[in-house]
């Protein structure tokens, strides 16, 4: 798991929809004055509804619904058209009669499908929607369903096969939908975050069944208001629950237990929860049963509240031979730290699995009932005078935002507030996000998340590398060295040598002398590597006289690769 695990908001695709969309809209329309605008606006809707219903035949409430959410399209129309305040509206009309506009670009940008995607779907030498009916046909069908014209896409998007059913078999489905006891709002902000259940077929009854037994057996369907939009909402808060894990056999049934959470946190409190559980590396079932059993949870401020290690792990009930074996082990963790921070602070510790279960088994109300004040100098809890002096000391000089930021970066992996984290912090270089970026990489690559943070205690300038030269360090010492990663907490300062003109040549010679004989003594990598220049050369001088001369004409023709054909 990387430093943070964070889950996409749920307004992103819509937001980033708007804005590309009133972007391209104030482009088109530039050529009309700003106080115009509207009333220019208003005329170019009514006229496109009357050319859509009077000549093109398409039904008056669809053609309406089609000028009203094809605002780009409408724009780029409306462009071609010299604006005039008298005349403006019978210019439109006689545009329209005689330069006729792609039915399918206004119909898909009506239904919700941002312009910017429309290259994907628009069919291929097709201008009319008479040309091919299906998709409008089974439209018109979930228009009179009650699904809100505009919304369309989101089904279009996610299962673009309910377009090509036959509006008698989306009626069928429907019906059956309804037969369950849901209201049409409900099945419709059902049937809007869960677009795969319009499929109709047996698989898809499963997760309608447990839907049913949230919304109807738990009687969530008397809890929330009839509106649309409020169902869409408590919708994908399930569905927010349903992807984490969809293979917990009781999911839905502690989601009825605790329907609750559905009416009262929004969607971006109960992720942001999910996540912050997520971050003590335990599993998915695990994180659900914590958060579904113990609902008050999700009303805890675990972002501000300010803890000392020690305290902490004493009030949770660690005794005190346990604790000073855990301090003398990992001296920089402890200290003050703020409660967003916790995950990495456990998993810094390798107590994160022992601390979540902790929580789990009830100690979950010790999260609010435990916090201390901001460091006050007569306080004895994990209070380090030190830290406090270092950190007066950037605040006052003359660019402390970077610095304070790759010590939030130290505290947010678990560092604490000691004077331990002081001398890393001096060590370190690179912004927040390169030094999370680092950071991230090497957990990616397999090294274990306490073993990573004590790595970078002993070697801070570890992260002031590149990732991609991280990562080919640490693939070069699993792959060609063959080397356990636990065998950096030995050596860490492997990842400080130059890959290309340090680690492979000499390991490479290494192997080289070990194959042909030359040399009978295998050499740990730490003497083969951190071995100066001149010492190296000398034992190898020992093992062979001819042997640096070898060595020398490889390496400085950096031809690492001819060892193994030598």
């Amino acid at each position: 798991m990387l430093l943070r695990r964070t889950i996409p908001s749920a307004m992103s695709y819509a937001t980033s929809r708007h804005h590309s969309s009133a972007a391209k809209n104030l482009k088109s329309l530039s050529k009309i004055p700003y106080k115009y605008r509207a009333k220019a606006t208003q005329q170019a809707q009514e006229a496109l509804t009357d050319y859509l219903h009077a000549v093109r035949t398409i039904p008056y409430t669809f053609a309406e619904n089609i000028s009203k959410y094809s605002a780009v399209s409408l724009s780029n129309v409306m462009s071609k058209v010299k604006f005039s305040t008298s005349d403006f509206s019978k210019s439109l009309q006689r545009f329209l009669r005689y330069h006729p506009v792609n039915e399918f670009e206004l119909f898909f940008e009506s239904i919700g499908i941002d312009v910017n995607d429309l290259d994907g779907i628009l069919p291929a030498r097709k201008f009319f929607l008479s040309e091919d009916l299906n998709a409008f046909n089974a439209a018109c069908t979930l228009y009179s369903f009650g699904i809100p014209w505009n919304k369309l896409g989101m089904l279009y998007k996610e299962q673009k096969a309910i377009f090509d059913k036959d509006p008698c078999e989306l009626k069928e489905i429907w019906k059956r939908f309804l037969d369950y006891g849901f209201t049409s709002s409900s099945l419709i902000g059902i049937l809007l975050v869960f677009p795969h259940l319009l499929k109709g077929d047996s698989e898809i009854d499963s997760l309608f069944h447990h839907l049913k037994r949230v919304i109807i057996d738990f009687d969530l369907i008397n809890d929330v208001e009839g509106n649309v939009d409020e169902w869409i909402d408590i919708c994908r808060k399930i569905q927010l629950f349903y992807h984490f894990d969809s293979s917990k056999p009781d999911l839905f049934e502690m989601i009825g237990r605790s329907k609750h959470i559905l009416v009262e946190y929004s969607e971006e409190i109960l992720a942001e929860k999910i996540e912050y559980f997520s971050r003590f590396n335990v599993t998915n079932n695990e994180i659900l049963s914590l958060l579904l059993s113990q609902s008050e949870i999700f009303g805890y401020n675990l972002k501000i509240p300010v803890f000392c290690v020690s305290g902490l792990l004493t009030h949770f009930g660690m005794d005190e031979e346990h604790l000073n074996s855990i301090i003398k082990k990992y001296p920089y963790v402890f200290g003050r730290n703020k409660l967003s921070n916790l995950p990495e602070v456990m998993r810094s510790l390798n107590l994160n699995q022992w601390f979540f279960n902790k929580i789990k088994d009830g100690g979950h109300h010790i999260l609010t009932s435990y916090s201390i004040p901001i460091p006050i100098p007569n306080s004895n809890q994990d209070f380090d005078k030190d830290f406090l002096e270092s950190l007066t000391k950037i605040q006052s000089s003359r660019v402390p935002n970077h610095t304070l930021s790759k010590l939030e970066f130290l505290h947010a992996i678990g560092y604490g507030e000691n004077g331990l984290t002081i001398k890393v912090l001096k060590h370190i270089h690179g912004t927040s996000s390169q030094l999370t970026e680092r950071f991230n990489c090497l957990i990616h690559n397999g090294i274990e998340f306490s073993n990573l943070v004590k790595i970078i205690s002993l070697s801070p300038k570890i992260l002031n590398q590149q990732a991609e030269i991280l990562e080919k360090k640490v693939r070069f010492f699993r792959e060609e060295i063959g080397s356990s990663l636990d065998y950096l907490d030995v050596f860490p300062a492997y990842l400080c040598f130059d890959l290309e003109n340090r680690i492979k040549p000499r390991y490479r010679f290494h192997m080289w002398l070990m194959e042909t004989g030359l040399c009978e003594r295998e050499y740990s990598l730490a003497s083969i590597i951190a071995t100066s220049e001149l010492s190296f050369i000398a034992r190898v001088y020992r093992i062979h006289p001819a042997a640096p001369k070898k060595y020398l004409e490889i390496f400085m023709n950096q031809h690492c690769d001819s060892f193994q054909d030598t």
